[in-house]
Protein backbone atom coordinates (compact mmCIF):
# COMPACT_ATOMS: atom_id res chain seq x y z
CA UNK A 1 0.00 0.00 0.00
CA UNK A 2 1.45 3.73 -0.43
CA UNK A 3 -0.35 6.71 1.12
CA UNK A 4 -2.30 9.05 -0.88
CA UNK A 5 0.11 11.51 -0.72
CA UNK A 6 3.29 9.66 -1.73
CA UNK A 7 6.73 11.62 -4.02
CA UNK A 8 7.89 10.85 -7.09
CA UNK A 9 11.60 10.57 -7.85
CA UNK A 10 13.07 11.46 -11.14
CA UNK A 11 16.42 10.56 -12.49
CA UNK A 12 17.31 11.54 -15.52
CA UNK A 13 21.10 9.81 -16.88
CA UNK A 14 22.48 9.01 -20.32
CA UNK A 15 21.31 5.89 -22.34
CA UNK A 16 25.26 4.79 -22.32
CA UNK A 17 25.84 5.31 -18.69
CA UNK A 18 27.00 2.14 -16.77
CA UNK A 19 27.37 1.03 -13.26
CA UNK A 20 28.88 -2.38 -12.37
CA UNK A 21 29.30 -3.66 -16.23
CA UNK A 22 25.61 -2.94 -16.76
CA UNK A 23 23.27 -0.12 -17.92
CA UNK A 24 22.85 2.67 -15.06
CA UNK A 25 19.10 2.70 -15.70
CA UNK A 26 19.03 -1.10 -15.40
CA UNK A 27 21.27 -0.97 -12.03
CA UNK A 28 18.97 1.79 -10.65
CA UNK A 29 16.21 -0.46 -11.01
CA UNK A 30 17.36 -3.28 -9.93
CA UNK A 31 18.46 -1.53 -6.70
CA UNK A 32 15.09 0.18 -6.27
CA UNK A 33 13.31 -3.23 -6.45
CA UNK A 34 15.83 -4.77 -4.12
CA UNK A 35 15.25 -1.78 -2.11
CA UNK A 36 11.65 -2.74 -1.76
CA UNK A 37 10.77 0.93 -3.21
CA UNK A 38 6.83 0.48 -4.87
CA UNK A 39 7.55 0.37 -8.52
CA UNK A 40 9.79 1.77 -11.47
CA UNK A 41 9.63 2.98 -14.91
CA UNK A 42 12.42 3.89 -17.02
CA UNK A 43 11.66 6.05 -20.48
CA UNK A 44 13.84 6.62 -23.24
CA UNK A 45 13.26 10.24 -24.52
CA UNK A 46 14.01 11.27 -28.11
CA UNK A 47 15.88 14.22 -27.19
CA UNK A 48 17.25 16.30 -24.27
CA UNK A 49 20.67 18.05 -22.87
CA UNK A 50 22.21 18.65 -19.55
CA UNK A 51 24.61 20.20 -17.68
CA UNK A 52 27.62 20.08 -20.58
CA UNK A 53 24.36 21.84 -22.54
CA UNK A 54 25.15 19.21 -25.46
CA UNK A 55 21.74 18.22 -27.44
CA UNK A 56 21.25 14.43 -27.79
CA UNK A 57 18.85 13.58 -30.53
CA UNK A 58 17.47 10.57 -32.65
CA UNK A 59 18.15 13.25 -35.30
CA UNK A 60 22.10 13.57 -35.39
CA UNK A 61 22.68 9.67 -36.18
CA UNK A 62 26.35 10.43 -33.98
CA UNK A 63 24.62 11.36 -30.80
CA UNK A 64 21.68 8.98 -31.20
CA UNK A 65 23.66 6.23 -28.99
CA UNK A 66 23.07 8.48 -25.74
CA UNK A 67 19.85 9.27 -25.33
CA UNK A 68 18.35 10.86 -22.15
CA UNK A 69 17.21 8.24 -19.98
CA UNK A 70 14.52 9.51 -17.23
CA UNK A 71 14.00 6.64 -14.26
CA UNK A 72 10.27 7.84 -12.02
CA UNK A 73 10.21 5.41 -8.95
CA UNK A 74 6.96 6.90 -6.58
CA UNK A 75 6.85 6.22 -2.71
CA UNK A 76 6.83 7.53 0.43
CA UNK A 77 9.20 10.15 0.87
CA UNK A 78 11.07 9.17 3.21
CA UNK A 79 11.89 5.39 1.14
CA UNK A 80 13.04 8.12 -2.03
CA UNK A 81 15.28 9.63 0.63
CA UNK A 82 16.74 6.35 2.09
CA UNK A 83 17.25 5.02 -1.85
CA UNK A 84 18.76 8.57 -3.05
CA UNK A 85 21.17 8.22 -0.30
CA UNK A 86 21.94 4.55 -1.66
CA UNK A 87 22.31 5.80 -5.45
CA UNK A 88 23.82 9.32 -5.22
CA UNK A 89 27.48 8.31 -5.27
CA UNK A 90 26.85 5.86 -8.29
CA UNK A 91 25.60 8.42 -10.65
CA UNK A 92 28.72 10.58 -12.14
CA UNK A 93 26.22 12.62 -14.50
CA UNK A 94 22.64 13.53 -13.95
CA UNK A 95 19.73 14.79 -12.56
CA UNK A 96 17.48 13.91 -9.12
CA UNK A 97 14.18 15.25 -8.57
CA UNK A 98 11.75 14.72 -6.05
CA UNK A 99 8.21 16.11 -5.82
CA UNK A 100 4.52 15.63 -4.45
CA UNK A 101 2.28 13.78 -6.12
CA UNK A 102 -1.37 12.77 -5.31
CA UNK A 103 -1.90 8.37 -5.76
CA UNK A 104 -4.85 7.87 -7.12
CA UNK A 105 -4.46 3.82 -6.59
CA UNK A 106 -1.37 1.50 -6.89
CA UNK A 107 -2.59 -1.98 -7.21
CA UNK A 108 -1.77 -5.29 -9.39
CA UNK A 109 -4.11 -7.41 -10.95
CA UNK A 110 -5.92 -9.72 -9.13
CA UNK A 111 -5.52 -13.63 -9.16
CA UNK A 112 -7.99 -15.44 -11.33
CA UNK A 113 -9.93 -17.98 -8.88
CA UNK A 114 -9.85 -21.50 -10.27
Amino acid sequence: MLPENGHLLRIFVGETDKHEGKPLYEWIVRKAKAEGLAGATVIRAIEGFGAHSRIHTVKLLELSTDLPIIIEIVDELQKIEDFLSVIDSVIEEGLATVEKVHIRFYRSRKQKKS
